[in-house]
């Protein structure tokens, strides 16, 4: 199913229309990173909701994969992520499906499928999956982009500016002839290493790079003024302009408070500069920081934790990361209480959006780049009888810097739901497992009964044979289990 709309993109965190309930803390404490001063990201587990009292759920889309990848370094380095970390839809959507293609010039498609939850007997788990158009390289606008990159003294490490300088070289090669590079630097103070430069000076922007050293405070707020400086002088109706913020986000000098930078982000929005985050390292890393510049931003939120990770960001998925299609993208799901009598939205508790805003078209959203897509899971109790109208999907995004939203409905057909989890398909199982983990690694009061080792045997048998990326799962929950946490103990006694 395709819509016929396109954009340039935002990403809303309005007040959700829904209450929610909070997690029990007393029965399983959450286990800090060491030395982490991160300010609290915690938001409270989305609810079950009665249809009856309200059927619809809005939200604004996202795509960012911080915490999936931010929790697989802590768990590989002998320590489950705090549970504050995890945020569902990041898991989710870390991961690659097989969603249809969108149809003719449309940018976004979409998908839904549904079948009954493995882990709480009697429920059912509806997919909602949406689908960017991949934008070859001959159709990619030009991209400027301004590499605004902290080398104080918090980044001298060999797993923060030596790989932020590593994952920069990475993008710099896939780049084309048309992108401009522009580097600034901050630390006591800001500088402009490089001005808009061409690829055809590649080597005088390699050597920039690779002259780069830590030392020093941290001036965010500066080398943020100077870096969007730099991004405006390219700006322009027919290319792309993105700053691009390589950082553990630990700012100390200047007006560095996470409201006056903030302000300063949204301050450039309006302009047409995008804004990506790129973490590294931890001990000191300042997740919520990053992930609301990238809110803030109209832009996405990464963590690059190895050489792998850097390529899958600036090599693999390079047309998403530097071009959004859609602005503002809100997704509306109506239940209809004939046939659901509670649902909930399984992560995404810091996108939700008053249900009454899902037509403002002034109430920033979510944004979607070339190739992305983006994937959410409802677990419902529904009524007998459920088939045909079970849920109606409205999605609403605009077009690049436009200012008006375009519209379009999809309902749940009868055939979507698959008569038993074993006859759903592959990626629905596999999903499935991603959710149950992270539900699980968030101690989650809805996963209270779910089994660790049944997430494993439902993402063994959704992993064909050669994926690397869902072996890698594989590989990551036999480690999670092995660390004996409140989690794996779960997952040992109560298996099915």
């Amino acid at each position: 199913m395709g819509i016929g709309i396109g954009g340039l993109g935002t990403r809303g965190r309005g007040g959700g229309g829904k209450t929610s309930v909070s997690v029990p803390r007393a029965h399983v404490p959450a286990e800090p990173l060491a030395n982490n001063t991160e300010p609290s990201s915690d938001h409270a587990v989305n609810p079950f909701v009665t249809a009856a009292e309200d059927r619809l759920s809005t939200f604004a889309l996202d795509v960012d994969t911080a915490s999936y990848t931010l929790a697989r370094r802590t768990i590989l380095e002998g320590s489950p992520p705090p549970r504050e970390l995890v945020r569902v839809e990041e898991f989710l959507n870390y991961f690659r499906y097989t969603y249809p293609e969108p149809q003719q010039e449309a940018p976004l498609a979409v998908h839904l499928d549904a079948a009954p939850s493995p882990f709480t007997p009697g429920n059912h788990l509806l997919r909602v999956g949406v689908q960017g158009k991949r934008l070859s390289i001959s159709k990619r606008k030009p991209a400027h982009l301004t590499f605004l990159v902290d080398v104080s003294g918090s980044m001298n490490s060999p797993d923060k500016l030596p790989l932020a300088q590593r994952s920069l070289r990475l993008l710099v090669d896939n780049l084309r002839d048309g992108d401009t590079v522009a580097l600034v630097t901050y630390a006591g103070g800001v500088r402009l290493a490089l001005p808009p430069t061409g690829l055809e000076h590649k080597a005088r922007i390699h050597a920039a790079i690779e002259e780069l050293t830590a030392g020093g405070s941290t001036a965010m707020a500066s080398g943020i003024q100077l870096a969007y400086r730099q991004a405006m002088k390219t700006l322009d109706g027919r290319s792309v302009s993105r700053v691009i913020i390589l950082s553990d986000g630990d700012a100390n000098v200047g007006p560095s408070s996470h409201e006056e930078i903030l302000k300063l982000i949204r301050g450039y929005v309006k302009e047409g500069v995008t804004v990506t985050t790129v973490g590294f390292g931890m001990g000191n890393y300042r997740d919520t920081l990053m992930e609301q510049f990238a809110n803030q931003g109209n832009g996405n939120h990464y963590y690059v934790d190895s050489l792998m990770a850097a390529r899958r960001i600036f090599q693999e998925q390079l047309g998403g990361t530097l071009e959004v299609i859609a602005q503002d993208v809100k997704l509306q799901v109506e239940f209809d209480p004939a046939q659901v009598a509670r649902y909930r939205l399984v992560g995404y508790e810091n996108r939700n959006i008053a249900d009454k805003d899902f037509r403002n078209d002034k109430v920033d959203a979510g944004e979607i780049g070339s190739g992305h897509t983006v994937t959410a899971l409802y677990e419902l109790e529904l009524k007998p009888g459920a088939g045909d109208g079970l849920a109606t999907v409205r999605l609403r995004a605009k077009q690049p810097r436009g200012e008006t939203a375009s519209e379009h409905v999809y309902r749940f057909p009868a055939s979507a739901l698959a008569a038993s989890f074993t006859e759903a398909s592959q990626d629905l199982r596999f999903a499935t497992a991603v959710m149950g983990a992270a539900e699980l690694l968030r101690h989650s009061p809805h996963a209270e009964r779910w089994s660790l080792e049944q997430v494993m045997k439902i993402a063994r048998d959704a992993t064909p044979r050669g994926n690397a990326e869902r072996e890698e799962f594989l590989k990551l929950l036999e480690r999670t289990r092995a660390l004996r946490s409140p989690v794996a103990r779960r997952g040992d006694h109560t298996a099915n």
